[in-house]
C-alpha cells in the first residue's frame, strides 16, 4: 500500500536534512513533494540545493515541484503555493521543518541573530500555515506537522539558548493553538522532534562536528515517523507532540541501530528531550 500516493506535501526546508528525508520517504509512495527552501546554488558547507533535492524525489517515484522560497516573506510563500495549486491541483499536508538555531546566550545573542530565529522559526511556521490552510480544508485528509518540540517550562531549556528556545517554541505553539482551532475543519495539527541528535547540516556546522556527527542518528528515523503520523486519519490524531523513536516502538520497532549513524557508539540526546 502506499499511502500517500496522489498526496502533494509542501515542505520548508526541504532541500537537504530532515525536510528532506521526509520528502523522499512520501516520494516512495508516489507523492507529489513541494520543495519550498531557500538554496539554489551549491554551497560549500550546505549540501544540497531545491534542484538536486527534486532529482532525488523523482528518482525515489515521487513528483517534485522546487520552488526557492525564504519563508520569512510572505509574497515567496505565498508565490510557492500559487505554483504548487497550479501544478498538483491543491495541497493535502503541509511540514513545517524550515529552522534557524543559534545556542547562545543573552549576551551572546544580537538582536539581528534573535530575529532571524523569530522570523524562521515562529513567524514562518504562522505564514506557512496560514498560505496553505485554505487548500488544506479541501483535501480529504489533512495535516499540519511541525519539527518542533514538547513545550516543557522549565529553566534548563531555556537558561543556556533562551532566544532559541523561545523561536522554537513558538512553533510548538502553533501546533496547540492551530489543532484546536481547526479541529472542527478536520485539519490535523501535530509536532514531531527526536529523541536524540540527528545528522543534519546543524549539527555538522554548529553543534560539535563529525565527532557529533558519530553519535547522531540518520534523518530517515523522522522521515518514517512522520509518515506514520500523516498517513493518519486527520479527525483522530491532533495536538499531539511525537518523539520519533515513541512512534517507531508503537509500531513494533524495538531495535532502532539502523537508524544509527555508528552503530554501536552511544547516542546524544537532543535538546528539549
Amino acid at each position: 500500500m502506499n499511502p500517500l500516493a496522489g498526496k502533494t506535501l509542501f515542505i520548508t526546508g526541504a532541500s537537504r536534512g530532515i525536510g528532506k528525508a521526509i520528502g523522499l520517504r512520501a516520494a516512495i509512495d508516489g507523492a507529489n513533494i513541494v520543495i519550498a527552501a531557500k538554496t539554489q546554488q551549491p554551497h560549500p558547507a550546505l549540501e544540497g540545493t531545491i534542484y538536486s533535492a527534486a532529482k532525488e524525489i523523482e528518482s525515489a517515484g515521487g513528483c517534485a515541484l522546487p520552488c526557492a522560497v525564504d519563508i520569512r516573506f510572505e509574497d515567496q510563500i505565498q508565490r510557492a503555493v500559487d505554483q504548487a495549486v497550479e501544478k498538483f491541483g491543491g495541497i493535502d499536508i503541509l511540514v513545517n521543518n524550515a529552522s534557524a538555531i543559534h545556542l547562545t546566550g543573552t549576551l551572546q545573542t544580537s538582536v539581528k541573530r534573535y530575529d532571524l530565529m523569530h522570523s524562521i522559526n515562529a513567524r514562518g511556521t504562522f505564514a506557512c500555515s496560514q498560505a496553505c490552510l485554505p487548500h488544506l480544508f479541501k483535501a480529504k485528509n489533512p495535516h499540519i506537522l511541525n519539527i518542533a518540540p514538547p513545550i516543557r517550562m522549565e529553566p534548563r531549556w531555556f537558561a543556556s539558548h533562551v532566544a532559541y528556545t523561545m523561536a522554537k517554541f513558538g512553533m510548538s505553539m502553533c501546533v496547540l493553538a492551530m489543532a484546536e482551532e481547526f479541529r472542527p475543519h478536520g485539519v490535523a495539527v501535530n509536532a514531531l522532534w527526536p529523541r536524540t541528535m540527528i545528522a543534519t547540516a546543524a549539527v555538522r556546522n554548529l553543534l560539535g562536528g563529525e565527532a557529533v556527527i558519530k553519535r547522531c542518528r540518520r534523518p530517515e528515523i523522522m522521515a518514517d515517523a512522520a509518515h506514520h503520523i500523516l498517513t493518519q486519519p486527520s479527525r483522530e490524531l491532533t495536538g499531539r507532540f511525537f518523539i520519533d523513536e515513541d512512534v517507531l516502538h508503537e509500531l513494533g520497532m524495538t531495535d532502532l541501530s539502523a537508524y544509527d549513524v555508528s552503530p554501536g557508539m552511544e547516542l546524544m540526546p537532543d535538546l528539549f528531550v
